[in-house]
Order: structure tokens, then sequence, then C-alpha cells
């Protein structure tokens, strides 16, 4: 077993004019070398040794998408320092609640040094407490390209493949308090193992606008194609969301052949992107678009084939994933080599006994995409409340262990002990297994508790979403305990286009009818708004529990 940083020293050996990735912007596209690379991660290495930076101390990183993030990060895994990789601070995003995130994350993480803009040294300051561990605020603008240098003197070249050699932190609520500590032994296992898995080569062309302080981007759409020395392309997700074109775009002009997206992604192209801007765009060189990070519907697969299918997009290039940073990144892959498995199920049954029984017809079915099979050396299970494990089709708690999880919760050992039963992890989602395909129907945390019902937010979403008017992807659900009745009721807030109050009165009656008849329960509190009012995390992701704090402010 080797490092991350002994496979760039070979890279850098063996092919150092190699492209090593192309950075989009609308500027122009940028080509860089591995040579290029690694001489802009050395300058930062140069820089945390000024710094007198140690060994295995964290290093912050507060960096807009770009290059200086990508050398910077590099830079710090060869000096042997632990990168963690913090959203930059954008408009879209509270400066109070950024602040206070900021400073958990350097409460907990401890790092020796935050890598910063100059503009930004007073946020970074007013997150700070006295006596914190931050010994400097780095200025990426000091870091020159490094031509010469020894690799025997860097430290990460003294790592060992136990060593932690990043961080990654979930984009939740209290994600950034919970920093995923992984080895080298891990990545480098978990990009083996994966890559055969989705029978990746350094022939393929992985094209991503992910952001790199989540694990789908950091991992999919950006170490496992650098270590694995396949062709990236790479762009800001800002640019994305403002062009989704951009995309498809990229993959016609550079034959792109692997992108991961979150299951919006999928609505929001088929919604937003415009025939006129896809003249001569060609994706039949799109193997796999891979669904991943959220819960995966069958129709958003649906909608984003038949809007691109003319452009040359095969169904079969549909694919699925599970996925979490405490396994690196994969868990599961369905769609490669064979269509993701679709599973017809009744949903009064699931809802009401949590079995996911196959639909009959007539019945009111939801059709569930698998998330595919356990990748190599990875385990699965759904077990019930006692540990026990649940037979085929019954709802429980995902557990997993294997060769790629998390060494633990950087600098919280009592969250360590928690996630772990034995050498299983337990991840807190909600799924059912039939014949070895996994399908992941929700977090445990989420479920709302009505009557001693449970429901899962995610199909009441769902149901909402059916309803003319509101837009897929813009709705969530959300429990609010009633202390008279002392048990939940169900709050559903969903985005709509109409201004006039008697069209959102009628689209609110409407979405109350769909869950009735749907899920058999009542939706007491449903409230129609403008875009933009729901609360997303950092990776695009609803957050039910902001949303239902906003809601509960506004409604005071």
């Amino acid at each position: 077993m080797t490092t991350v940083t002994e496979v760039l020293y070979r890279t850098i050996q063996e092919e150092p004019d190699r492209i090593a990735l192309v950075l989009q912007s609308p500027d122009g596209d940028q080509a860089i070398t591995y040579a290029d690379l690694i001489r802009g991660a050395l300058g930062y290495a140069n820089l945390l040794e000024c710094a007198r930076v140690r060994r295995s101390e964290p290093v912050i990183l507060l960096l807009q998408h770009g290059r200086p993030l990508i050398e910077a990060f590099l830079g710090a895994i060869l000096h042997g320092a632990v990168p963690a990789i913090m959203p930059f601070l954008t408009e879209k995003l509270s400066p109070e609640r950024y602040r206070q995130s900021l400073a958990a994350l350097i409460e907990i993480t401890k790092p020796a040094v935050i890598v910063t803009y100059p503009a930004f040294t007073d946020e970074v300051s007013g997150a700070r407490k006295e006596g914190d561990s931050v010994r400097s605020v780095l200025l990426w603008t000091e870091a020159e390209p490094v031509i010469d240098i020894s690799w025997e003197t860097l430290g990460g070249m003294k790592s060992e493949p136990e060593d932690i050699v990043l961080l990654q932190h979930s984009s939740g609520t209290t994600g950034l308090q919970k920093g995923v500590a992984l080895s080298h032994r891990a990545v480098l296992c978990q990009l083996k193992t994966y890559a055969e898995a989705i029978i990746m080569t350094r022939d393929d062309v992985v094209v991503s606008w992910l952001p790199l302080y989540h694990d789908m981007g950091l991992i999919a759409g950006f170490i496992m194609p650098i270590l694995l020395r396949s062709k990236l392309i790479l762009m800001s997700p800002f640019d994305w969301i403002r062009a989704p074109y951009r995309l498809l775009s990229a993959i016609s002009q550079y034959r792109g052949t692997l992108s991961w997206l979150p299951n919006f992604a999928y609505n929001f192209s088929a919604r937003k992107v415009r025939d006129r801007d896809l003249d001569n765009i060609d994706l039949s060189s799109w193997r796999a678009v891979i669904n991943c990070s959220e819960p995966m519907r069958w129709k958003s697969h649906e909608d984003f084939y038949n809007r691109f299918s003319k452009y040359g997009l095969k169904r079969q290039a549909l694919a699925t994933c599970y996925a979490m940073a405490e396994n690196v990144f994969a868990v599961t892959q369905g769609g490669i080599g064979s269509p993701v498995v679709v599973d017809e199920i009744d949903r009064r049954s699931l809802l009401e006994d949590q079995i996911a029984v196959p639909a009959k017809a007539g019945e009111d079915a939801i059709k569930m995409l698998s998330a595919g099979q356990p990748i190599d050396g990875t385990s699965v299970r759904v077990i019930d409340a006692e540990g026990m494990d649940l037979p085929d089709r019954h709802i429980g708690v995902i557990a997993l262990q294997g060769d790629c999880l998390l060494s633990g919760y950087y600098n919280r050992d009592d969250l360590t002990q928690k996630a772990f039963v034995g050498r299983w992890y337990i991840t807190g989602d909600l799924g059912y297994l039939v014949d070895g395909e996994l399908f992941v129907t929700g977090r445990k945390k989420e479920l709302i508790i009505v009557g001693g019902k449970n429901v899962f937010p995610q199909d009441l979403e769902e149901l909402a979403m059916d309803v003319e008017g509101v837009h897929p992807g813009r709705v969530v659900a959300f429990g609010l305990f009633n202390e008279e009745l002392g048990t939940e009721e169900i709050g559903v807030i969903a985005e709509v286009d109409v201004t006039e109050d008697d069209l959102r009165v009628k689209i609110a009656r409407e979405i109350r009818d769909q869950i009735s008849r749907g899920a058999d329960v009542t939706a007491r509190y449903v409230l129609t708004v403008d875009r933009g009012w729901l609360i997303k995390t950092s990776s695009g992701k609803i957050a039910r529990g902001a949303n239902r704090d906003k809601y509960l402010q506004e409604s005071e």
C-alpha cells in the first residue's frame, strides 16, 4: 500500500506533460499539465513550510473554486499537512451563520493556519476566539510556483498509509463539527475499488461542476481523475448554475465520458437548458451520468433522458450511486453494464408498514431507483432498532463496513464511538435490500411520526411536486410537534411562480389533497412561497431543519 503523495510523485516522474485538468471559465479554457499543477502545489507546500506548519496539522482552505484552491489542497498534502476545504462565503449564505460555522470549524479542527484572500482576513478574524490554535492567516497570493525541489525533503513523503490525508466536512447544519478523517489507505482503496465498479480507465474524461468542499466533487470530480490520470474538465458550480448548458457543451467538446450529479441537477437541466444553447451538441460519448448525493427519483431520470436523448444521450448512461464522506465516497454503484433496477412498490405499504411490497396493477405505486450493489471491499446491511438484520424489502437503518471507512471524526471521539457498533458504521440512512440491490428511502432523523405512523418527508415532497405550479425539487416537508396533541403535525413549504393569492390558495389546497390521497395523512400547514425562499445546504440539498426553523421564525 502506498500514499497519495507517492502517487503524485510517480505521476510527475512518469508523465509530467500529460494534461491533468482543463479549468473552464467564461473567459476561456485553461489546460494544466501535471508538471504545472505540481509546481503550483509545491509553492503552497513551501508556504506552509515557511509558516512552520508541522506534519499532520490541519490546514483550513477558504478559497473560491479555481486553481489556487486545487493547488493549495495538493500542496498541503505534499507538505504532510491535513487540508480541509470550507465553502467560501457567497451572497446566498448568511454572513452571521457563515461566521458561526467557521468558528465551530476552528474550535473543533484546531487548524495551524487558514489559507484565504487578503480581502477575507476580516471575516476570518470575526470568527476567531482568543487563544484559538490558528497561528497565522496565509494569503494565497504569496504562493509562488516552485521549479526545483528535493522530494525527499517533503513532509508528505514521510507519510504512512494509515496517516490522515484529508478532512471532509458534510454540508448539514452540524456538518462542520464533524470532520471526517480519511487515511491515505482509505482514499486509495476507494479509488481502486470504485474505478473497478464504474470500469474507469485513463481514457475516461471526467466533466464536473461540483464544489470541492463536498465529497462528490472532491473525490469523484477531482481526486479520482487526478490520481488515476484520467483527464478532468472542471468548471465552477456558479458558472453552471447560471448557465447549465455549459456541462453539456463540455461533454460534447471534450468527448466527456463520466459525470456525477445530485438529483436536482437532472430536473434543473431539463427545465433550464434551451434548445438554442444545444446547437451541434453531441452527448453520445457520455457513458455514465451518475445520480448521487440526495434521494434519487425515477421521474428525474426520465425527464433528463426525454429532454436530451435527441442529442445523443443514451438511456444506459443513467446510473446511480449511494455515497458518503465516511466511506470516502461510494458505497454502492448501479447502472454500469446493466440498467438501473427500478422497484415499483405500493406507496401505502411503504408508509404504514415500512415494507416495500411490489405494487399490483391499479395500486398507488412509487418507482424506486436502486442505488446498486456494494463496491468490492464494502459490505452493507439493513438492521432494526436492536441491530438485527432485516429481511429483504423491510425498511431499516443502513449499516456498512469495509476498507474505505473513516478513521474517525476528527477530534470527536464521542461522535466516533456513537457512529459504530463493533466494526459496523451506522449511517442513519433508511433503506431496504432486494437481491443485493440497495434502495435508499431517507434519513432516520428526518422521519415524521404522526399519531404513531412513520412518514418519510421525501414521499410527501414527491406528492406535492406532482401538483401543477409547484417547482420540482423546491418543496420541503417536516414535522412540527403539537404539545396539545402529543404528536407531530406535518408542515409543507412549496415554491411557486404565481403571485395571485387565489391561485396560491388553490395550489396549497391541491397539495393537501394530494398528500391526503397518496399518504393517508393530513398536511396541517401548507405554505406557498416565492422562488428563492427555501434554504439549501452548501451542496444544493434542501435543508429541512433550517427551513423548519425559518418557517417557525416567520410564523411568530
